[in-house]
Order: C-alpha cells, then sequence, then structure tokens
C-alpha cells in the first residue's frame, strides 16, 4: 500500500504553522470564505441589468447544503478505526461520500448555468455575463470554506474549539 504522508508533499514549517495556529484561523477563514462566496452571488444578481432565475440560486444552495453535510461528520469518527464498531466507521464514511457528491453536483451545476445561459449567449455583454462566473466563484468558495472548516476543527475530545 502506498504511503503517502504530509510532510513528503508540504514544508515542515507550514505543518508547524497549521498545528500551532491553523486551529484557531482555521474557522475564522472558513466564514471569511463562505461570506465571500455570498458576497459575489449578491453582488452579481444585485448589478444585473436583467432577472436572474430562479433555477441559477440553486448550485450556491446546494453548495450550501453540501458544507452543512461535510460538517455534520466529527472527524474522530474518521480517524479512528474500532473493528467491533464498523457500521459508525462505514455510516460516516457513507455519509462524507454522499456529501463530496453533492459538492461536485452544485460545482457541475454552477458550469452548466455558466455554460446554458450565459457562456453561448452571444447577446450579452461581457458584464452582463458576470452572474455567470460569479455563480462558479460562489460554489467555490462555500465549498473551499467547507473543507477548511472540517480540517480546522478539533477532535471532539478536547472540548472545541482552540481558545485565543
Amino acid at each position: 500500500m502506498c504511503n503517502l504522508r504530509a510532510e513528503y508533499f508540504i514544508s515542515p514549517a507550514v505543518i508547524q504553522w497549521w498545528e500551532e495556529r491553523g486551529r484557531l484561523w482555521g474557522p475564522i477563514a472558513s466564514g471569511a470564505l463562505f461570506g465571500a462566496g455570498w458576497w459575489f452571488w449578491v453582488d452579481a444578481v444585485s448589478i444585473s441589468h436583467h432577472k436572474v432565475p430562479f433555477d441559477q440560486y440553486i448550485p450556491g444552495i446546494i453548495a450550501t447544503l453540501a458544507l452543512i453535510m461535510i460538517n455534520c461528520i466529527r472527524r474522530d469518527d474518521m480517524d479512528d478505526y474500532d473493528p467491533f464498531d464498523d457500521a459508525q466507521f462505514c455510516r460516516s464514511r457513507l455519509w462524507l461520500f454522499l456529501s463530496y457528491v453533492v459538492s461536485f453536483a452544485s460545482i457541475l451545476a454552477a458550469v452548466w448555468v455558466m455554460l446554458a445561459h450565459y457562456a453561448h449567449n452571444p447577446d450579452l455583454s461581457a458584464s452582463e455575463k458576470w452572474p455567470g462566473a460569479a455563480g462558479i466563484f460562489q460554489v467555490t468558495f462555500i465549498l473551499g470554506s467547507g473543507l477548511l472548516f472540517f480540517v480546522s476543527r478539533t477532535p471532539a475530545d478536547s472540548g472545541g474549539y482552540a481558545a485565543f
């Protein structure tokens, strides 16, 4: 079996910083990414000259749902393998897999909206195509936020988030 370790790909200084400060700043950066994602969409909808149909809102809503799904799982359930409690381990992995499927579905939906409504429409100017690009930025930032928050959470046995 291939033994891939983080030390082979990431600088030891980055790993040391993450162990010291990542748990503190991870949720803050995650919240900023989430806010930036929705800010892109709100900006695009507010400056658009035409009414944006509701079907173009769906990728962002699905990405937000995927963020919630990813963070419903405790990281301890993924790290600890108990051979006598195989059902919990499999349920956690299955739920995480389904949440990743929903995540990628939201990315595909945003790309589909961009292609179907904006990219192949020669009547629209570049500024009128902004909602399509903003939808892709939105889901990318939201899903990046969800993954960063999942990685930056502390294990449940330490009592929550790192203290300031």
